[in-house]
């Protein structure tokens, strides 16, 4: 009986045993032990979407020749080709996304392209992007046709001169140089340069407003005859702009414009487009 009463107890001690172990296994975890997990897997996701990269997708005026524009059906341009090294040395894709260029802020913000990276002036947005480090020192300029009658800003009073919508020269016309402007006939916005070179050469325009790297190209392209006025209307920087607080896709672009620099690939880009003179990273 005694031995009976023995093995019942060593029974009855052994299943509370079980059922205080399978209680303490289904107890609620310690407050923000969850948060902590979910945490450290949201970190892990995020640090895997920076090498999960696979394409960049660059926005761009395709109107805006050296720095990006159509030739025979394909994009090209000192920009586009600064992008494609980049893509090509980090292992992404290279889509070239044009732009309208009034429209280039929610093309940004709606995550349709990546990055503003064409021409885009630094100057006057400073807080409005995340930018990488200025690659280009420029200039705005007017441009007015070689036999003209106008060798000063001065003599542009009573003129008809155009300018490209939402460009730096716009800005410059109705901010630092609003007396300037205020002494022109008209001041009229155009979609782009072409148009605006277009209404030079007629005649219905005296003068175009704009920014010096593509003055020069145009002048070149169209075998002279237009002049740049000495007088610059304002000095400006180009970067690459990327939606405000994108710090991490920044910071890849630049690393690898920088090792661009540094080997020389930058500089040997320039001189392909002219630019030489105009490039300050790495100088």
């Amino acid at each position: 009986m005694k031995r009976k009463l023995a093995l019942l107890l060593i029974g009855a001690m052994t299943a509370m045993v079980l059922l205080a172990g399978c209680s303490k296994k289904e107890e609620p975890a310690v407050d923000g032990a969850s948060d902590a997990v979910t945490e450290e897997g949201d970190a892990a996701a995020d640090e895997g979407s920076a090498s999960e990269r696979t394409t960049l997708v660059v926005g761009f005026d395709a109107e805006f020749p050296p720095y990006g524009y159509e030739e025979d059906g394909e994009y090209v341009g000192f920009d586009l080709d600064l992008a494609q090294e980049v893509c090509d040395r980090n292992g992404w894709t290279l889509e070239k996304q044009p732009i309208d260029w009034d429209s280039k802020d929610m093309e940004l913000e709606s995550g349709t392209i990546d990055c503003i990276w064409n021409g885009f002036t630094i100057n006057g947005r400073e807080d409005a992007y995340t930018w990488s480090e200025p690659y280009v020192d420029n200039s705005q300029v007017m441009v007015v046709a070689e036999n003209a009658d106008i060798k000063e800003l001065e003599d542009l009073a009573g003129k008809e001169v155009v300018v490209q919508a939402d460009s730096s020269a716009l800005k410059a016309l109705e901010g630092d140089q609003a007396d300037l402007a205020a002494t022109f006939g008209n001041l009229t916005e155009v979609p782009e340069y072409n148009t605006a070179f277009m209404n030079l050469e007629s005649g219905a325009a005296d003068a175009v407003a704009m920014d010096i790297g593509v003055a020069n190209y145009q002048i070149e392209s169209r075998d002279g005859g237009f002049v740049i006025l000495d007088e610059v209307i304002a000095a400006e920087q180009y970067g690459v702009g990327f939606k405000l607080g994108n710090e991490e896709l920044r910071d890849q672009v630049q690393a690898t414009l920088n090792e661009m620099a540094d080997d020389g690939k930058f500089a040997e880009i320039a001189e392909k487009w002219g630019l030489t003179d105009a490039v300050c990273l790495g100088k």
